[in-house]
């Protein structure tokens, strides 16, 4: 499935929209990973733990905007945004979504 940011796609035609797709997820940080952060914050530098976390959620939540746009029958999804959202005190929410649509070559 092609999955792009873009309302259309070089060399293919949209020949349906099927509608608004999403996936989401929601992560909390770990005692663990709060400690090495805390670490970190005060000495400076990437929080390498949390970057990994973020783009680990944002794959699932890629994942499941695809699954979402496949039972719809689409084979691409266009104009993928990405939204966060703090759910709770360390927890936060990566909801992916975009435009679930049939296409075919030009």
């Amino acid at each position: 499935m092609i999955v792009a940011t873009t309302e259309s796609l070089a060399g293919y035609r949209i020949i349906k929209a099927l509608g608004l797709v999403k996936g989401n997820t929601i992560r909390a940080k770990s005692i663990g990973k709060d400690i090495i952060a805390s670490i970190k914050n005060i000495t400076g530098g990437e929080i390498e733990e949390y970057t990994q976390m973020i783009a680990e959620s944002r794959e699932q939540a890629i994942d499941r905007m695809v699954e979402n746009a496949a039972q719809l029958g689409a084979n691409a999804v266009v104009g993928l945004r990405f939204s966060t959202t703090s759910v709770m005190s360390g927890a936060a929410e990566i909801l992916a979504y975009g435009t679930a649509v049939m296409i075919e070559s030009v």
